[in-house]
């Protein structure tokens, strides 16, 4: 942390992709294409999921305590499965004559006159399972990015055994999120947004999916953790939940009781049981827009490694507890760069919003648009 450094204000043009950090002084940088993370903004993100707004529903509660066969009965609807299929390269089995004298025989020829040739490619079809929801009556459907991605072709099934046909509208990989258009005729009943801010840890939450290919399958639980980070990319802020969340229920819906989407199940704990993470729903709304609108999510960067601030490195800056995100590198010549900032800076707010921790930091600049100036201090 640089001692006393000098206020500024600067606006410049951000790049594409990157951790971003910044300095210990107010300083401004024009948010590039970053990935507009989410947006709180409910009017823009309802239209989107076909609602002209968010409606207050009332919680499913029977005799005080969760009427989950009602919330079910409301919610499923908007529930598909999905499976995929993909050709991929097939195993194959390995010539004697190759596994003794390499694939190009050394020069040698097989004892049975043939010369050696290069095996010749074979492909198997490798199928998938996962599951997802319905966001508007047009039959647009949100999945995750692995459940769909490298698939040939992708089937999506309703409870009610309707299937349909689906093309990949766009996936961003990043937040690990895919949007799919149905080809059917038919109106769809989509899901009712909710507001993952709201959540409160120890909330019952219901999740719908396709285990194992079970089919529809509803478990409960309830909010274990929230702003969990497991590695899982820049974006990293998850639900954590002991619903039962297994193989095939990625990309299905995460509903509170009032029978609204909060979270899209994405991943489970490999070594524990009863932890499944989910992402915030308000993580996913302007990444389904920029989908819908341009297939693919533009995003940004400052051009600077951040890291998180530990007790010690507190301590040293004259901090009173850990928070805000530590420069540790900046690319020569980017934004970072050309604003003045220097590793060792420590940027603890993004346009008034303070960091408590430091994989905040993508996502507050990220929520900015493309070339917008972003305040960071």
């Amino acid at each position: 942390m640089r001692p006393n450094p000098a206020k500024l204000l600067l606006a410049i043009p951000l790049l594409v992709l990157a951790p971003l950090s910044a300095g210990c002084a107010n300083k401004s940088a024009q948010s590039q294409p970053q990935s507009p993370a989410p947006s709180a903004e409910a009017p823009v993100a309802a239209a989107v999921f076909g609602q002209a707004a968010p409606p207050v529903a009332t919680p499913f509660v029977l005799a005080g305590t969760p009427d989950v066969a009602a919330l079910v009965e409301k919610v499923q609807p908007a529930v598909v499965n999905i499976t995929t299929s993909a050709s991929v390269p097939a195993p194959r089995m390995i010539d004697p004559f190759e596994f003794f004298f390499g694939p190009h025989g050394f020069g040698m020829t097989p004892p049975d006159g043939r010369s050696p040739q290069p095996p010749t490619p074979t492909l198997q079809e490798r199928r998938s399972l996962g599951s997802g929801f319905v966001i508007d009556a047009e039959g647009y459907v949100v999945t995750n990015n692995h459940v769909i991605e490298q698939a040939d072709e992708v089937m999506v099934r309703f409870a009610d055994d309707r299937s349909y046909p689906a093309k990949v509208v766009g996936r961003d990989a990043r937040l690990d999120i895919a949007l799919l258009k149905l080809e059917a005729a038919a109106a769809m009943s989509p899901v009712v947004l909710g507001d993952s801010d709201a959540l409160r840890v120890g909330e019952y939450v219901i999740a719908v999916g396709n285990p194992f290919g079970l089919g529809h399958t509803v478990t409960m639980g309830i909010v274990s953790a929230k702003d969990r980070t497991i590695g899982a990319g820049p974006y990293d802020d998850f639900i954590q939940t002991d619903a039962s969340i297994n193989p095939g229920n990625s990309g299905g819906p995460l509903f509170n009781l009032r029978g609204e989407l909060v979270g899209i199940n994405t991943a489970i704990h490999r070594q524990g049981q009863g932890i499944g993470f989910a992402i915030p729903i308000n993580m996913v709304r302007d990444v389904v827009l920029q989908l819908r609108e341009k297939g693919h999510v533009s995003r940004g960067k400052l051009g600077v490694g951040f890291q998180q601030v530990s007790e010690d490195i507190a301590r040293a800056m004259g901090l009173d507890r850990p928070r805000g995100a530590l420069v540790s590198a900046v690319e020569p010549g980017g934004p970072a760069h050309r604003a003045g900032l220097a590793v060792g800076d420590l940027i603890v707010e993004v346009n008034g919003t303070q960091l408590s921790r430091s994989h905040e930091l993508p996502r507050l600049v990220a929520a900015n648009a493309p070339g917008a100036s972003v305040r960071i201090g």
